[in-house]
C-alpha cells in the first residue's frame, strides 16, 4: 500500500504518537524535514537544513538530524526551529551522519558513514566504483545535554541503519558496501568486537550497488532491513537467517520503521518513487528508547 507520494528522496520515518509521520526529504529540490499527516496526504515542511538523512526524537519532543550536507547534528523542535549542536569529532569533522537512535542509557548513538557525500554520490549519482572507495565508517556516541562524544567503533564500509536489540545487549549495525548487519555486544562502558550477525544481498540482487540501509525490530526478534537498490525489505530471523523478503515497489527503499500503538505495520520511506509504502506484518515493533535511562 503506498501511504504517502510526492515526496523528494525521502528517509529517516519517526512516528508521532497521533498518527502523523516526520521524514527527510534529501532531494536538492527541497533538502528538508517535512512532517506527514496521520492520512498521507497533508505534507508540512518543517525546515530546510541542507541533505538531512535520520531522525530520531527524545521524550523533550526535540528531533534530533543527521545532516549529511554540511555534515553535521541538528537538533531541532516541531515548530521547525533548529541548531546544529556538533560538527566534529576529538580528531576532525564528521563526514557523513547517517542514522541514530538512543540507548537504554539515555545516550544518542548515532552513524558516520566514513565519506563525504558528495564524493560518495557526485551529482547525486552514486560512483561506478563505490566498492572500492576508502571508508572510514564509524559508530559514535553522544551525550544529548553535555554533548560529550567518544568513538565507539570505525573502520566500517559505509556504516548507515542501527538500531538496539531485544534485551539491550546487542546494537545492530548496518554495512552498507559488504551487505552485512554487525553485531556488538552492548554494555554502558561501550561495544564489544564486531560479530557478522546476518548478510541481506539476495543471490540475484541486480547489477550495481545493492545494500543494507535502514533497519528496525519487531517485538518477535525479527530484524527489518531496507535494502537499497534490491528493491526489498529483507527479515532476518533472530539466528540471522533470512526469514522473507518483501518487494518494495521501487528499487531504492532507504529506511523502515513500525506505526504507533501497536500497530502491526512496517512504514518504508522509497527514494526511486518518492514514497511511503506500508505493509502489514504481524508484529509491532520493538519499543524505541527515547532518551531516559531505562530502568
Amino acid at each position: 500500500m503506498i501511504f504517502a507520494k510526492g515526496l523528494s528522496v525521502p528517509e529517516g520515518p519517526v512516528a508521532l504518537p497521533d498518527g502523523s509521520w516526520l521524514v527527510v526529504e534529501m532531494g536538492p529540490d527541497r533538502g528538508c524535514v517535512s512532517r506527514v499527516g496521520a492520512d498521507g496526504k497533508a505534507r508540512t515542511e518543517l525546515a530546510r537544513t541542507g541533505r538531512p538523512n535520520g531522525l530520531a526524537m527524545d521524550y523533550r519532543d526535540r528531533i534530533w538530524v543527521c545532516e549529511s550536507n554540511p555534515p553535521s547534528l541538528i537538533r531541532m523542535e516541531l515548530d521547525g526551529a533548529w541548531q546544529v549542536v556538533l560538527d566534529r569529532s576529538a580528531d576532525g569533522p564528521f563526514l557523513f551522519p547517517n542514522d541514530l537512535c538512543f540507548g537504554p542509557d539515555g545516550m544518542l548513538y548515532f552513524t558516520d558513514s566514513g565519506i563525504r557525500f558528495v564524493d560518495f554520490a557526485p551529482g547525486g549519482k552514486v560512483r561506478s566504483d563505490y566498492a572500492d572507495l576508502d571508508y572510514a565508517g564509524r559508530v559514535y556516541r553522544l551525550d544529548p545535554e553535555t554533548l560529550a562524544l567518544s568513538v565507539l567503533a570505525d573502520g566500517i564500509k559505509f556504516t548507515n541503519g542501527l538500531a538496539f536489540g531485544p534485551g539491550d545487549t546487542h546494537l545492530y549495525v548496518a554495512e552498507t558496501i559488504t551487505g552485512d548487519i554487525l553485531r556488538y555486544a552492548w554494555s554502558r562502558d561501550g561495544l564489544g568486537p564486531a560479530e557478522i550477525f546476518g548478510n541481506v544481498i539476495s543471490p540475484d540482487a541486480p547489477a550495481g550497488m545493492n545494500g543494507p540501509d535502514g533497519i528496525a525490530f519487531g517485538a518477535d526478534g525479527d530484524l527489518y532491513v531496507t535494502v537499497f537498490g534490491q528493491g526489498d525489505v529483507t527479515v532476518l530471523a533472530p539466528d540471522g537467517s533470512v526469514r522473507t523478503r518483501i518487494r518494495t515497489e521501487g528499487s531504492a527503499p532507504t529506511n523502515v520503521a513500525f506505526g504507533c500503538d501497536g500497530e502491526k505495520r512496517i512504514y518504508v520511506t522509497e527514494d526511486e518513487r518518492g514514497t511511503i509504502e506500508a505493509f502489514d506484518v504481524g508484529t509491532s515493533g520493538l519499543p524505541l528508547h527515547d532518551g531516559r535511562v531505562a530502568s
